[in-house]
C-alpha cells in the first residue's frame, strides 16, 4: 500500500496512526524501518547538485531529511490535517525554529500568558535579545488579544490548554482576531495531541509540539515537531533546520513512530482516568479548589467540551497551606513519580511554582495564577484506585 498524504486524507485518525508515511523498502518490511546513517549516496554529481539544488527529491543528509524522520513527519502531518511536518531534538526546538523561521527583529508576538515556563523564557530572556517584542495576555479574554495588537504584530501564540492551570482558549475565537490584524496564529497541542484536539482545523496556521510528551507516551526520548501548510512550515521552519540543525534523530524518530501507533487509544483511556482522579479530588480535605476541563466548575468547560473530544490527562489543584502543604503531599506518595515531564503511561506528580515555572518572577507567576500550594498531576494508565490511594491527604491531617 502506498503512503502519500492524499491517499491517506480517506482513512480514520487510528488508521493513520498506524500506517501513515511508511514506504515500504525493497525488503519488504512490515514494521518501520530505522535509517541508521548521516548521509546518503548519490548515483552521481550530477544527481548530488541536484539534490542539494532541490530540484531534485531526495535524501541528503540526516541533519534534514532522512526516511524514518520523514515518516514520522508524514504521519503526524496526516493525523494533525496539515501539508508539512518539520521534526525538531525537542519541544522548545520545535517553538525556537517556529519563531526563527516566521519572525524577524522589530516583530511583535502576542502571547497567552499561560505557557509553560521555558517558552516564556525563549521568548523574555532570549528573543527579546534578537529585537522581537512579546507582550502577554490572559488567554481566555478576547478583548486583552485585541488590545495587544500593534502594527508591527506579526504573531499570535497560545497553549490550550494551558500549563498548569488547564484554561481553555477558544481558537477560532483568537483566530480571527489574530488574521484580521494580519498576524498568524501558533498554537501548542502537547497537552491534546491530535487525537483530542485539531487547531488547524479550527484556523490555526502552525501547531508546534513536545513530541516528548504524550505523542511518545512512554517517557523514552525527547523530541519536538511543528506542523502547518507548505510555505510555513514546509520552507520557512524547515529552513532553519537545515542550517541550524535542531533535528530530531532516527531513533527517536522511530520511537514516536511506534507512539502515536497508541495515541487515540491511550488518549481516551488517560482522560477518563484524569477525569475520575479530579472529581475524586474535589472530595478531598485539605483541597481549595481543582482544574480540570472535564469538571463543571471549570470556567471554560463548555468550550472544552466544543473545542476537544476529550478533556485530556493533566489535573491541577491548590491545597491549603501553601509551599509546605503541598511538598508534604508529595513527598509522601509511594507510587506516583515525582517529576515534572507529562504524557507518561505512568503518573507524575510536580509542584510547578519550584519546577516548570520555577524561573519565573513571583509576581510573573501571582499573575498566570501559579500559587505556592498548587501540584499538578498528568495522569497515566494505573489503576485509578492505586493513583488515589497514593495521595495521602489523611497523613497531612
Amino acid at each position: 500500500m502506498g503512503s502519500d498524504r492524499e491517499d491517506w486524507s480517506r482513512y480514520g485518525f487510528s488508521t493513520r496512526a498506524v500506517r501513515a508515511g511508511h514506504r515500504r523498502t525493497n525488503e519488504g518490511e512490515n514494521a518501520e524501518p530505522i535509517f541508521t546513517t548521516s548521509s546518503f549516496i548519490f548515483e552521481n554529481a550530477a544527481q548530488a547538485a541536484a539534490r542539494f539544488a532541490y530540484e531534485e527529491e531526495g535524501n541528503v543528509y540526516s541533519r534534514f531529511t532522512n526516511p524514518t524522520v520523514r515518516t514520522f513527519e508524514e504521519r503526524l502531518a496526516a493525523l494533525e490535517g496539515g501539508e508539512s511536518c518539520v521534526a525538531t531534538s525537542s519541544g522548545m526546538a520545535a517553538i525556537m525554529a517556529t519563531c526563527m523561521g516566521l519572525l524577524s527583529a522589530g516583530d511583535h508576538v502576542v502571547s497567552s500568558r499561560s505557557i509553560f515556563g521555558s517558552t516564556r523564557l525563549l521568548f523574555s530572556n532570549i528573543f527579546t535579545r534578537f529585537g522581537v517584542e512579546f507582550d502577554y495576555v490572559a488567554a481566555t479574554e478576547a478583548d486583552a488579544w485585541r488590545a495587544a495588537v500593534k502594527s508591527n504584530t506579526k504573531m499570535f501564540f497560545l497553549e490550550t490548554p494551558a500549563n498548569p492551570l488547564t484554561e481553555v482558549c477558544d481558537i477560532a475565537e483568537v483566530e480571527e482576531i489574530a488574521h484580521a490584524s494580519g498576524a498568524i496564529l501558533v498554537v501548542d497541542n502537547c497537552f491534546c495531541t491530535p487525537a483530542l484536539q485539531q487547531p488547524l482545523r479550527l484556523g490555526a496556521d502552525v501547531v508546534v509540539h513536545s513530541a516528548t510528551k504524550y505523542l511518545d507516551g512512554q517517557g523514552r526520548c525527547v523530541g519536538g515537531a511543528v506542523v502547518g501548510d507548505a510555505q510555513m512550515v514546509g520552507e520557512q521552519v524547515f529552513g532553519v533546520l537545515r542550517s541550524a540543525g535542531p533535528c530530531m534523530s532516527p531513533f527517536n524518530a522511530w520511537v514516536f513512530l511506534k507512539g502515536l501507533e497508541t495515541l487515540d487509544i491511550r488518549m481516551r483511556a488517560i482522560s477518563d482516568n484524569a477525569n475520575r482522579l479530579a472529581r475524586w479530588l474535589t472530595e478531598q480535605p485539605g483541597v481549595e479548589r481543582v482544574y480540570y476541563p472535564g469538571l463543571e466548575s471549570h470556567p471554560q468547560w463548555q468550550l472544552a467540551a466544543r473545542q476537544q473530544s476529550a478533556p485530556g490527562g493533566i489535573v491541577a489543584f491548590d491545597v491549603a497551606g501553601g509551599q509546605a502543604a503541598a511538598w508534604k503531599l508529595i513527598d509522601h506518595t509511594r507510587m506516583l513519580s515525582i517529576t515534572a515531564n507529562l504524557g507518561d503511561v505512568k503518573t507524575t506528580i510536580t509542584h510547578p511554582a519550584t519546577t516548570t515555572h520555577g524561573r519565573w518572577s513571583a509576581p510573573a507567576r501571582a499573575e498566570a495564577g501559579i500559587g505556592d500550594g498548587l501540584i499538578r498531576i498528568a495522569v497515566g494508565l494505573e489503576d485509578i484506585a492505586d493513583i488515589q490511594n497514593d495521595l495521602r491527604f489523611d497523613e497531612l491531617e
